[in-house]
């Protein structure tokens, strides 16, 4: 009796799992059957089944047997509770809807369902409005099926492609028509026409007509960047979307209900009640929200996270107890199948392109799947750490390339140290960078130094135009100024006093180190002094810190430097101590790899879960290279120093007028020489024994630095067992003449594009000297 009880609860003569097995088999055996009836390989049954087929869907005959295979696959996937309802619904309207078209455009050839379909639309609307109709219905079909979206962005930037190309052809037959009537028009003639022509919107013409005025005028003044920089910020065309890659793949979460019901029943079996709530999957892992009975702590659910992964069969469980603003606990189980993050769907959504901040950076997707941006100038700088291969690099990529899409060179400026050499040298000889990649530690060091000066000029700037902060400076101070100007041109005022009147427009610098780790170990002290304190005042002037590493200890990430940048971004890491040594609290090293990520800024209390959205080296490539040919016809607007000599030197070829403008000396083999110098004139006293105690240095190196003293004078030659002489600050150059910011009247301005650059201007005897700066290794 017990055992037809079991029976009859079971629901049928047999189980639904092996019911849907055999329609799959049917399913697939129809298929091929209709294969062999299509080729005339089935005998009369088969012409027989081929003729009564077509009288009822014509022409569609011969997509049955791709729908027959999309069932049966279907009917296989369901016996792992993943039966694509949606879709199979999607592929059947997407079947008929296609043979109501065919009927309508090649009457009897859809069949009597085409027929049936589109004989009342034909009646109601007439044959074309029919179709739209069913055209329409074809489309969203297709959506369903394929569970797919209409690329917007993608078709918005193939739209820009379009415009701008027939805006240059335009342009094109401006100049020629203008070459051959050249003859004909007056100097007044030509002046209306150059600004007419400054006055259109396209980068690329910008730059041919530049170059056109100055074949077609000679006399006209040279148009300096300050004249220019305003209205190209204004019509800057980012690369186009179409070199990025959109979302792929589909994340797959398995049964759901099921997985619920088993964290629902072992919290049960530790004596925990709980009611399961809302449920959000993202790309990477899917959190199951829940909500535990009153007298339940906290504490005894975390405790319980090696039992949720042996019962859930996943490796490794995140649990977040509770999910900040709401009485939850949630419990993040990684997917069966991620979902990739494509950088395009991010960077075409309506959040990232109908923003007003420049600075806006793409960094993922949360727990919901909801796009996630974060604003480096309300950071204002970021730390990003993990472990080799979770993904640092490809964030970097990700950030850089947001950054890229929004701003004109004119408006950001790139520092990029890479101390690998192989991440970040794929920028090299873009339009944005202030200096090739830097590669060399002690040259790192000197560019932080050239940003410290930098940060201490703008805040000149900024205290005499009495403005609080870059915002402000551009909002009420060079907009007003560039507009007024731009009416001032078009009424034919003389340009070289426009140039005078010009207000300097300051570009954000965003810097990034890929790599701290190794230039700590060389210069710890140089680079956290130079770090903290551009960490400390360069905000309000527009310099911004993004810093990288993958050995998250406390030698490296120091407190000064936690202290000073609140925003970080923790990848996958081997231990809890290294996430808190990044996050100040645990959970990085339950992270998964591969971008997935805990992103913490000021003003949140507790991190969130990010998918990274990816970035390949191929599409670095391809956006870089777009960059260089838009811009291939401007001058780089590069870090540069002039000595008297007329040597152009960056920070990449560490010449000596480099080393010189930050006090360095490549005459002196030893970084700690300076302040060898300054200990034994304050002492009094020189021994190889005090260096070692003052500078905490070994003895073969403070008798180094004894021999360099000596050599150049700072102290006597060595007697016995007599204390040396210390003769005092000779071979100490102190310099007479102050680094000059170039402006207007400097005589070295004109060899500039962009006046914000500082330009040391050198004596004679400093370029053969020996002053050099503090710069120590450990």
């Amino acid at each position: 009796m017990a055992r037809k009880n079991k029976e009859g609860k079971g629901g049928g003569f047999l189980r639904e799992e092996t019911l849907r097995g055999v329609l799959a088999v049917l399913f697939f055996t129809f298929g091929l059957v209709l294969i062999f009836v299509a080729f005339g390989k089935a005998g009369g049954g088969g012409r027989k089944i081929h003729e009564w087929l077509t009288g009822f869907v014509g022409i569609g005959f011969y997509l049955l047997p791709l729908l027959a295979f999309f069932l049966s696959v279907g009917l296989l996937r369901a016996l792992r509770g993943l039966f694509p309802i949606k879709k199979t619904i999607g592929a059947f309207v997407l079947f008929l809807s296609g043979l109501g078209i065919v009927e309508l455009l090649f009457p009897t050839e859809g069949g009597w369902f085409g027929a049936v379909l589109s004989s009342p639309l034909s009646r109601l609307f007439e044959v074309y409005t029919s179709v739209v109709l069913l055209a329409a219905m074809f489309v969203m079909s297709l959506l369903v099926m394929f569970e797919a979206s209409i690329p917007v962005g993608a078709l918005h930037a193939h739209w820009r492609a379009v415009f701008w190309k027939r805006k240059e052809a335009k342009i094109s037959g401006l100049e020629a028509a203008g070459a051959t009537q050249a003859h004909e028009l007056t100097e007044e003639e030509k002046q209306t026409e150059e600004t007419e022509r400054f006055n259109d919107v396209s980068v690329t013409e910008r730059k041919r007509v530049k170059q056109a005025v100055r074949d077609d005028n000679a006399e006209l003044p040279t148009v300096t960047s300050a004249m220019l920089s305003w209205p190209n910020w204004r019509t800057y065309a980012p690369p186009p979307l179409t070199l990025l890659e959109a979302d792929r793949g589909k994340p797959g979460v398995g049964d759901i209900k099921a997985n619920a019901n088993i964290i629902k029943r072992t919290l049960q079996n530790f004596g925990i009640e709980v009611e399961m709530d809302e449920i959000s999957i993202g790309p990477t892992v899917t959190r199951y929200a829940l909500k535990p009975a009153e007298n339940v702590r906290l504490s005894k659910i975390v405790a319980l996270q090696r039992e949720l992964e042996l019962a859930l069969a996943a490796h490794p469980i995140r649990i977040e107890a509770p999910i900040p603003g709401k009485s939850l606990v949630g419990i993040e189980v990684p997917n069966n199948i991620k979902a990739t993050v494509g950088l395009a769907t991010m960077l075409g959504s309506a959040e990232f392109t109908a923003s007003d901040k420049p600075l806006l950076m793409s960094l993922g997707r949360d727990l919901a799947g909801k796009a996630h941006f974060a604003n480096l100038s309300k950071m204002p700088h970021a730390l990003i750490a993990g472990a080799t291969g979770a993904g640092k690099s490809v964030t970097l990529h990700t950030i850089l390339t947001s950054l890229l899409f929004r701003n004109a060179p004119e408006d950001l400026k790139l520092i990029l140290i890479d101390p690998k050499r192989v991440e970040l040298t794929l920028y090299n000889k873009i339009p944005h960078l202030l200096t090739p990649v830097i590669t060399d530690a002690k040259k790192a060091i000197l560019a932080l130094k050239w940003a410290g000066k930098e940060m201490d000029r703008r805040y000149d700037v900024l205290e005499s135009e009495s403005v609080r902060d870059i915002h402000s400076y551009h909002k009420n101070i060079v907009e007003p100024e560039y507009k007024k100007l731009e009416k001032e041109r078009a009424t034919n005022v003389d340009s070289s006093e426009l140039s005078l009147k010009a207000p300097e427009r300051i570009p954000f610098i965003v810097i990034v180190i890929d790599e701290i780790a190794d230039i700590m170990a060389t210069y710890p002290r140089e680079l956290e002094a130079a770090v903290v304190r551009l960490a400390q005042m360069s905000r309000a002037v527009g310099i911004h810190l993004l810093l990288s590493t993958q050995r998250p200890s406390v030698n490296v990430i120091t407190g000064l430097i936690k202290a000073n940048i609140p925003a970080r971004i923790a990848l996958q890491v081997a231990s809890q101590v290294d996430s808190r040594t990044i996050l100040d609290t645990g959970g990085a090293e339950k992270l998964l790899g591969a971008g997935d990520m805990l992103f913490l800024s000021g003003e949140m209390s507790k991190p969130v879960r990010l998918q990274s959205a990816f970035i390949s080296e191929t599409e670095v490539k391809k956006v870089t290279k777009y960059l260089r040919e838009e811009y291939k016809d401007d001058v780089p607007q590069e870090l540069s120093l002039i000595g008297r000599d007329g040597s152009d030197v960056s920070p990449e070829s560490g010449g000596l007028a480099f080393e010189d403008a930050f006090g360095g000396s490549e005459d002196i083999d030893d970084v700690l020489y300076e302040e060898a110098r300054a200990v034994v004139v304050q002492a009094g006293k020189a021994s190889t024994s005090y260096l070692q105690r003052k500078l905490r240095i070994g003895y073969s190196r403070a008798a180094r630095l004894m021999d360099l003293l000596e050599e150049h004078k700072v102290i006597g030659a060595s007697d016995g067992s007599k204390p040396r002489m210390v003769l005092g600050a000779a071979g100490h150059d102190t310099p007479s003449e102050e680094t000059e910011v170039p402006g207007p009247g400097n005589p070295v301005f004109g060899r500039f594009l962009t006046p914000w650059i500082p330009v040391p201007r050198l004596r004679e005897d400093k370029l053969h000297g020996n002053d050099t700066d503090c710069v120590s290794p450990m």
